[in-house]
């Protein structure tokens, strides 16, 4: 084979490689989606289906099995739920039932800690996590990207009296941002960021491969020069 022909070759062979992993880009966040939805579906219709009476299911009222229609039934209880529970008979029927769970140990602090958790991430009106910023960790001169969470309160801000303004921020590690560190800065130390919050959450899932623009890279040369 002369050197032109191979050449040819690899150029075609190049080619196809790049054509795959361009159709790979975009093929496979499509297919990831569509799993993880069609598994949600029906992991949820695992779960509501076998309390749904025989007599009122699609299979028996159509012929045939509709998937998602565990989760149609489930937000329609979800909804029902909550109109309940803000009436007074509702809210009598919870504090009572509470009362009951508070005599139980084990199971008083697990619901506790569920409950903690559902009333921040769910019934807030406004998101946990507002604003995206830079802090200085683990040492001065490393940036890492963190979230903004509130003013210091209570014990702790009474604690780190004058050390000015602190706030909280959560630290998230990386590929997995639902874990990582609470942090008590000083509000003088944070650098917040343009970026939106799920922009930041991106920029930390990728490892720092998927950047929003270049309002990041700026900001990280001012907030560095700034402290040197």
């Amino acid at each position: 084979m002369t050197e032109p022909e191979e050449h040819h070759k690899r150029s075609i062979l190049g080619r196809v490689r790049t054509n795959f992993l361009t159709g790979l880009a975009v093929i496979a966040p499509a297919v990831l989606t569509m799993w993880v939805v069609w598994t949600a579906v029906n992991w949820i219709d695992g779960w509501v289906i076998p309390f749904i009476p025989r007599a009122y299911r699609p299979e028996t009222l159509l012929g045939w099995d509709i998937p998602g229609t565990g989760v149609v039934v489930f937000l329609i209880f979800a909804v029902a739920v909550g109109a309940f529970a803000k009436g007074l008979i509702g809210r009598s029927l919870i504090h009572w039932g509470e009362r009951i769970v508070e005599r139980m140990p084990v199971v008083r602090s697990i619901y506790n800690a569920v409950k903690q958790i559902a009333e921040t991430v769910l019934a807030r009106s406004q998101p946990t996590f507002d604003r995206a910023c830079l802090v200085q960790y683990p040492r001065p001169g490393i940036w890492a990207v963190a979230f903004i969470s509130a003013r210091t309160r209570g014990e702790v801000s009474e604690k780190l009296d004058g050390h000015g303004e602190m706030i909280s921020v959560f630290l998230p590690t990386t590929p997995n941002p639902t874990s990582g560190f609470l942090l008590f800065v000083p509000r003088a130390d944070v650098q917040e960021l343009d970026m939106s919050v799920e922009e930041a959450i991106k920029l930390v899932i990728s490892a720092g491969l998927v950047y929003p623009d270049g309002k990041v890279a700026r900001q990280l040369g001012q907030a560095a020069n700034a402290h040197t």
